[in-house]
């Protein structure tokens, strides 16, 4: 893999990662732009003992342009982009319209009881193919593996930025999800607290070893695997299951099947593995139904610091999908109470994920 970084016009980073050594990039960016925003800010909820980030200047980010339009394809001479290069591979480079900025500065402190704070991190996209009409699941696995790379790459130097507590790579697929940009992408957030999933987690992964002296999500693994009812897909080194309490009507989570922190200590067998089963368990979301699934993809990696012998790195990818022409709400009991309500029991939908016939 060659790795090439750059500036982009106003001050962005932007890193290319290419398969071939004699790859070559435009490194300079011809437009005019105005400075990036600095002014998020963190303010703590409380109630819920969570941090809220808050990014008014989001809301004039760009919302699916045409595709003669689009920020994320490689430059021409005639309309540059986000993209200088008129020819690439993979590339991740600093968000336009950012929640998080490392140069982030607010005067306001709040108060004792909701204190506000810089949102200082960042926020990075991930664009995973040139090819405007791609998607995650056509890449040829060439293609897949050198997004696992800058994956890895991105979370070993994000991680090493003062002030970031935990990584995130994830994939917001479909309009259907919230997505502005129909480009084959994905985003990479580095936040300055650990998140509150990720505390619930290792919470419950603390109280599990000390209940019983092993670790929480290999015994869920090991269970999985013995069972076999709601695997989708196994190799020597990985296994694709569907949760057994799942929230969402379609949701896989894929384990490597010993316990890592993160993306970059995957060995290259484990990352040649990876490669060809999330592709496969991708392609069979799509054929489910007559349209590609909408869906979200989301790396569970180790926090900086805390927790990091209790962690599991896995992947979780899931939909909000429950038939072809019907989408899975957060009403009332989910968005009010946080208690979820499944419509479809996971067995099925791990029994259909199996049966169901890949284009």
């Amino acid at each position: 893999m060659k790795r090439t970084t750059a500036r982009l016009a106003d001050g962005r980073e932007i890193i290319y990662f290419d398969r071939r050594d004699d790859a070559a990039h435009r490194l300079d960016d011809p437009r005019d732009l105005p400075p990036v925003s600095t002014t998020s800010q963190l303010r703590f909820d409380p109630i819920l003992a969570e941090w809220v980030a808050m990014a008014g200047h989001r809301q004039t980010r760009t919302f699916l342009p045409p595709k003669d339009l689009c920020p994320l394809c490689a430059s021409t001479p005639e309309r540059p982009t986000e993209i200088p290069s008129g020819e690439y591979d993979v590339v991740a480079f600093e968000n336009r319209f950012p929640s998080l900025s490392t140069h982030a500065t607010t005067t306001e402190t709040g108060t004792e009881l909701v204190p506000v704070r810089p949102g200082v991190g960042r926020c990075e996209v991930l664009v995973f193919s040139s090819d405007h009409n791609a998607s995650f699941a056509t890449l040829a696995p060439d293609q897949a593996r050198l997004v696992v790379e800058a994956w890895a790459d991105r979370t070993a130097e994000l991680s090493s930025l003062p002030g970031v507590e935990q990584v995130f790579c994830f994939e917001n697929r479909g309009q259907e999800i919230g997505v502005t940009l129909s480009h084959p992408h994905g985003q990479i957030y580095a936040y300055p607290y650990v998140t509150p999933r990720t505390t619930r987690m290792l919470q419950s992964a603390r109280e599990h070893r000390d209940r019983t002296g092993r670790n929480l999500f290999a015994d869920v693994l090991a269970e999985e695997r013995a069972a076999q009812t709601r695997v989708v897909g196994q190799t020597e080194h990985w296994t694709a299951f569907v949760p057994a309490a799942a929230r969402w009507p379609v949701e896989v989570h894929l384990y490597p099947h010993r316990q890592l922190a993160a993306i970059g200590d995957l060995d290259d067998a484990e990352r040649d593995e990876f490669v060809t089963l999330y592709l496969d368990v991708l392609r069979r979301f799509d054929a489910l139904y007559d349209a590609p699934l909408p869906y979200i993809a989301a790396w569970h990696q180790a926090p900086v610091r805390a927790g990091r012998d209790l962690a599991y790195l896995h992947l979780q990818v899931f939909s909000i999908k429950r038939a072809a022409d019907k989408l899975k709400y957060l009403a009332g009991s989910e968005s009010g109470m946080g208690a979820f309500i499944t419509d479809v029991l996971p067995e099925d939908v791990a029994a259909r994920l199996r049966e169901v016939e890949v284009r």
